[in-house]
């Protein structure tokens, strides 16, 4: 059989197969009023085609634990209980596929307020419904970002909280694993790096103050989170600026804490926290980077980034680089990847009823 295609067992949930899909924003939820935040059709259409094509984990795209949390007003957050219904409709139907159901929780620090992606993305004000952005020191993304406001140590705490509640919603909607977003030059990558963190207080400077905000929220959310239930962390593993930012070497040292405080599995990228910077792109070109985690901790990781093919992936699996592969835009350009990689590789996966006679 083949390797990508094994149930992969975490704790008390067990993903059927290694082919999973990673948190892609969609920005497609209303940015004010009672529905704001909520997933809507477009996200249930999106969720439930990867999951008849049988993917064997969906995590949901980076939701909010606040309004100032989003990246943009556009995105989905669950920082009420009208979110937490609307998200139900996904992971019901996501089960009944034998998918298991995650979601991303996200706060996208000095990199909120922006505008969709085929917009643009610049930075909006209020006028676009716009706001704020808050970072742990105040320094803009680059020149076409605004300087954000530094946190307060009490508004530390009160993100942590917030961190917390929606880990206490995310069970209520549904959802099996929880992922932290800790990557991609977001609010907890900010503080982790000191290209980004600039403090002087205990949330910067060495490398303890500067992973003490993440740590003191996984806590919190591992303290709401089931304990038969996985918990996973997205980390970027490198800023790409030769050993002036958050490195591999890091990134290493902090799997092995994270996996002590409670992490089940590491989800590592890299890159997104300086702008500007040269990133050497090529197939499968983050695996080394999930691969040394894999071999160099206890914990297990899940690899992403230009995966594309099936030999591949499953190359990725059997080789013992990483434990299951994240597809993102392959999976965007063909939601039954899954299916049709496992009849090239001569694996199993959940077929619809409605679609064995075209198997």
């Amino acid at each position: 059989m083949s390797t990508l295609f094994e149930p992969y067992t975490l704790r008390d949930v067990t993903i059927p197969n290694r082919v999973w899909m990673p948190p892609m924003c969609q920005y497609s939820a209303a940015p004010d009023g009672p529905e704001a935040g909520a997933p809507v059709d477009w996200h249930f259409a999106h969720y439930a085609a990867r999951a008849a094509g049988g993917t064997g984990l969906i995590v949901v795209e980076a939701t909010a634990v606040s309004p100032e949390g989003r990246i943009s007003p556009y995105d989905l957050g669950i920082w009420n209980d009208t979110q937490v219904e609307a998200f139900r409709r996904i992971t019901r139907f996501l089960v009944s596929q034998g998918t298991v159901p995650a979601i991303q929780l996200a706060h996208a620090g000095r990199k909120a307020s922006t505008d969709r992606p085929w917009k643009g993305g610049a930075p909006v004000g209020p006028e676009a419904h716009g706001w704020q952005p808050v970072a742990p020191s105040p320094l803009a993304f680059d020149e076409r970002h605004p300087t954000p406001d530094e946190l307060s140590v009490e508004r530390i705490h009160e993100i942590v909280g917030e961190f917390r509640a929606a880990a206490r919603r995310a069970l209520a909607a549904g959802f099996e694993i929880a992922e932290i977003h800790g990557a991609h030059g977001y609010l907890i990558n900010e503080f982790l790096s000191p290209h980004s963190n600039h403090r002087t207080d205990a949330y910067g400077g060495s490398y303890e103050n500067r992973t003490r905000f993440a740590l003191e929220v996984v806590d919190a959310v591992r303290e709401e989170w089931p304990d038969d239930k996985p918990l996973f962390f997205r980390i970027s593993a490198t800023d790409w600026l030769d050993g002036s930012g958050w490195t591999p070497d890091d990134t290493v040292r902090f799997a092995g804490e994270l996996h002590a405080h409670g992490i089940d599995l590491l989800d590592v990228s890299t890159g997104g926290n300086a702008s500007g910077v040269r990133i050497p792109t090529g197939p499968g070109y983050q695996v080394p980077f999930a691969a040394r985690v894999r071999n160099e901790t206890p914990m297990p990781v899940a690899a992403v980034g230009l995966i594309t093919d099936a030999e591949q992936a499953e190359k990725i699996v059997a080789n013992g680089e990483a434990d299951a592969v994240l597809l993102g835009r392959e999976l965007l350009r063909n939601p039954s990847w899954a299916r049709h990689a496992a009849r090239e590789l001569g694996g199993e996966v959940h077929v619809p009823d409605q679609y064995h006679r075209s198997v």
